[in-house]
């Protein structure tokens, strides 16, 4: 049975394994294969791979040394890792519980293993979670706290009281590699810095906001760890109260709220500046994923600034019929 693995020449294989390694994309339970001139290296998810690379089903080994979950069932689980964090996603107690004592069982590094439990909701956009199994070495940690790694950058999360998506890193790599020296970024939903802290190691002095406390709690904490707290300064608030304060400030703006980013867009067209790149993420049906946003933004900014949309992205699939999608629209006035 063929796993998912990205296909590269001899010469690329050590820099794209290194990339593919700061995404957290490759699956440690198979060997990577060098085979005459190509090489191909087994991946955890293929849809958050970066596109200029080539995602192939190919019979990769399991790798010997490891015990897979599947190993201990009579089935393939599926299951998401966020570092030490492993999460699935089953409706059936029972068969949840099933599926977590088989990771706990098996040699994937596990500190704790989670089950969703709700949708994201409210206005943090957190969710709940069943616990199925913690470390009781670290009685004072939240058993959903965990270490993310992306992209060189390290993440202190807690599932529980923050929203994030390990599934956007390839996104989010997309944005900060168009971030210059010395620009100003404002990210207006920041959560815990996953777009904030790589721009400041960009060397852009980048403002993050957000309305959950927990989560600017960790922005801080993750702007120490990478090294960028001087030039990363992160604000508890509804975006909308702060962007007077930032008055045509920014040179780029991130506003990644999908489904109701448009209601923030006054804010927006405050704190842009005359020449500002905005990265606007909506959730349409596909048979218009990119016109509301487009209406919508330049419905805010026009005629006071010249709107030219420069990318249009489809991030991910969402549900049926629906996509997550991008705008990078150039702002100019």
């Amino acid at each position: 049975m063929g796993v998912p693995c990205v296909r590269v020449d001899r010469e690329a294989g050590e820099e794209s394994r290194q990339r593919l390694a700061d995404a957290d994309l490759v699956a440690e339970g198979y060997d990577i294969v060098v085979d005459e001139a190509t090489i191909y290296i087994p991946v955890t998810d293929p849809t958050a791979v970066p596109n200029e690379f080539d995602v192939i089903e190919y019979d990769a080994p399991v790798r010997e040394s490891q015990t897979m979950p599947a190993d201990r069932l009579d089935f393939e689980p599926s299951y998401e890792r966020i570092g030490e964090v492993i999460v699935v996603d089953e409706d059936d107690p029972e068969r949840a519980r099933v599926i977590a004592d088989a990771i706990v069982a098996s040699d994937l590094p596990v500190r704790t293993v989670l089950n969703r439990a709700s949708k994201v909701k409210g206005e943090t956009r957190v969710r709940d979670w069943d616990v199925l199994a913690q470390p009781d070495d670290e009685p004072d940690r939240p058993a959903t706290e965990v270490v993310h790694r992306e992209y060189g950058c390290e993440f202190l999360v807690d599932l529980d009281a923050v929203y994030f998506s390990p599934r956007l890193a390839t996104e989010r790599h997309r944005v900060v590699e168009q971030v210059g020296t010395d620009e100003r970024a404002l990210d207006m939903f920041a959560g815990v810095g996953p777009f904030v802290v790589p721009f400041a190691q960009r060397g852009a002095t980048a403002v993050g906001v957000d309305v959950n406390p927990t989560a600017i709690e960790y922005l801080r904490e993750n702007a120490r760890r990478n090294g960028v707290a001087d030039r990363v300064t992160a604000i508890e608030g509804d975006v909308r109260a702060v962007a007077p304060d930032y008055e045509d400030w920014a040179d780029r703006l991130v506003m990644n709220l999908p489904h109701s980013a448009d209601e923030f867009l006054d804010a927006a067209e405050t704190i842009a500046g005359s020449d500002c790149v905005l990265h606007y993420y909506d959730i349409q049906h596909e048979d218009d994923p990119y016109g509301p946003g487009e209406r919508a933004i330049r419905a805010a900014f026009e005629p006071d600034y010249d709107v030219t949309v420069e990318t249009r992205h489809t991030v991910r699939s969402y549900a049926p019929h629906e996509h997550n999608v991008v705008l990078d629209v150039r702002l100019s006035r």
